[in-house]
């Protein structure tokens, strides 16, 4: 199935709702905050009604293949057996480029499919619903090696 031409453009975030917001720091080194937002203001969504948005802006320079390769360490910690991710590499290598300080990268999901924008511009889709689910599972997964973040993420948090 084709990927609608708006969706191969920029990002519109009109229609979407924070659920909520983090930022992700080592000692005292900010790395990155991140968001996620969806079209029904609500987390867990109905994919085939809502649509997701999670929004990484990276407060370091940091290259592709140590990008991939931390994907890797998070799905190895969440026990993602390596055949379910294994035929998604080549596309993330393909996709993601290396990031510099200030630098977006958001996954819209939408209608199962996993949409990649770089500064708010398209780079490229993975479209099987599994995907999405995985990849949000480095954040959004009980068992999360950061439970703040997911917290933060999901709102359970009020900040002051």
């Amino acid at each position: 199935m084709e990927l609608p031409r708006h969706l191969k453009s920029t990002i519109d975030t009109r229609s979407f709702v924070s659920i909520g917001e983090t930022t992700f720091s080592i000692l005292f080194w900010d790395l990155y905050k991140s968001q996620l937002l969806t079209t029904s203001g609500k987390y867990p969504v109905v994919l085939e009604n809502d649509k997701v948005l999670f929004s990484i802006n990276y407060l370091a320079d940091i290259s592709s293949d140590d990008l991939i390769s931390r994907t890797i360490d998070q799905w190895d910690h969440l026990g993602i057996p390596s055949e379910e991710y294994l035929t998604y590499l080549p596309e993330l290598k393909n996709m993601w480029p290396d990031i510099k300080e200030g630098d977006n990268l958001s996954l819209l999901i939408h209608q199962g499919r996993s949409v990649f924008y770089f500064n708010q511009q398209y780079i490229g889709v993975i479209n099987p619903t599994e995907f999405g689910q995985i990849f949000l599972a480095i954040w959004l997964s009980e068992n999360t090696s950061e439970p703040n973040l997911r917290r933060e993420l999901l709102g359970s948090i009020t900040h002051e």
